[in-house]
Formats: structure tokens, C-alpha cells, sequence
């Protein structure tokens, strides 16, 4: 008897529970459709594989690229004969070159750091086109003082303040902080792949 009696409770339990759902559930809608409404939505990052288009560009300078390339096109004032998507691309293998290959040897100095930032080939290039013209555009940003050196083999950086606040800052920040400083890349690359720039306007004559 005992064990009816549970038998008999736990199928009681079980119809409770089927209609506690079954409320849950929008009228005509199917129990599979409501699961699938609480799937992430399109371009969600946890969209499950193949349930709509993938989003990611598969390689980071592409995506810069792609994304310039949908700006432009959706501003009818873009002069289409000065764009220069390929200054652009050569740009971002700069700063690829730059930010993964170069070595960069730092020592503080009396009010902030100094940066030998060197390599060889194709990063050398890139290292005198880049660090000269960043040492360019932030000198005075935040009071710094920032000053670019050739050498033979790379660029000495050097980077100051007078406030001692300031100088933590650059310490902290060091070379790849620094260079990652102000916010000015994506305007950059705008006007670059526009045409209303060119980067050796701010390399320095060596």
C-alpha cells in the first residue's frame, strides 16, 4: 500500500510539473519552437555553429580593412579617386611588424623612459616610419615630451614629463602602452585609406 500510495504521488508530481511548463509555453507555439527562442540571436557570440552567417573576418588587418571599406561606402561625399586602400594595408604591416617582431629595450631616465626599439628588414623599415611619426603626434599629449633618434639598426625613443604623475605613467605604460596611447590609430587609418594622409608627411628626414 505504501508504495502505491508513492507511485501515485509521483505521478501527481509529474502532471504539476508538465502543466507548470505547459504555461510557460506562448498559445500555438510549439515546446521546440519556445526552446529555440531562447537560443542566442543572430551574431550572438554564443549563436550556435551554423545557425546564421559567421561575423569574424578571420584575420585582424582584413577586418581594419573591411570595416574602412563599410565606412566609405556609406559616405556618399567618399572620393573614390584618392582612396588608397593599399597605403592602408602597408600601414598595418607596419604595425604588425612593430608590435610582434621589434625588440624594444627600456630604461627609466630622469623624468620618464627611454626606448631602444631595434630590428632588422622588414621591421626595421617599419620601426623608422612608425616610431618617428608617433613620437611626432604625441609630443605635448599629456605633457609629454616624446623625441625619436635613428639608429643604425632602429629608433631611440624617448618619452618625458615633468609631472611625477606623469612619468609613472609613461613607466607603466612602456613601449607597447605608448605606442597604443591616445586613440588616434583609427582616425588615422581613416584619413590614410581616404588619401587626406600620407605617413611619410611625418617621418622625419634622417
Amino acid at each position: 500500500m505504501a508504495s502505491a500510495r508513492l507511485i501515485a504521488l509521483a505521478v501527481a508530481l509529474a502532471v504539476v510539473v508538465s502543466g507548470i511548463a505547459t504555461a510557460q509555453i506562448a498559445p500555438g507555439q510549439h515546446p521546440q519552437h519556445h526552446a529555440q527562442g531562447m537560443m542566442p540571436a543572430p551574431g550572438h557570440p554564443g549563436t550556435q555553429a551554423g545557425s546564421t552567417i559567421p561575423t569574424l573576418p578571420g584575420q585582424d588587418a582584413f577586418g581594419t580593412i573591411q570595416e574602412i571599406v563599410t565606412i566609405l561606402e556609406a559616405d556618399p561625399k567618399t572620393d573614390w579617386s584618392k582612396v588608397d586602400l593599399e597605403a592602408l594595408r602597408q600601414h598595418l604591416i607596419d604595425m604588425n611588424e612593430v608590435t610582434l617582431k621589434a625588440d624594444a629595450a627600456a630604461k627609466s631616465i630622469d623624468g620618464g623612459l627611454e626606448i631602444a626599439v631595434t630590428g632588422s628588414g622588414r621591421t626595421l623599415v617599419a620601426i623608422q616610419r612608425m616610431i618617428p611619426a608617433w613620437a611626432q603626434t604625441m609630443n605635448g599629449h599629456q605633457g609629454w615630451s616624446a623625441k625619436a633618434v635613428k639608429l643604425a639598426n632602429g629608433e631611440l625613443l624617448t618619452v618625458a614629463a615633468s609631472d611625477p604623475k606623469e612619468v609613472q605613467h609613461i613607466r607603466g605604460l612602456g613601449f607597447i602602452g605608448l605606442l597604443a596611447s591616445g586613440s588616434h590609430h583609427q582616425p588615422h587609418h581613416l584619413a590614410m585609406a581616404k588619401g587626406e594622409f600620407q605617413h611619410e608627411q611625418l617621418r622625419r628626414s634622417h
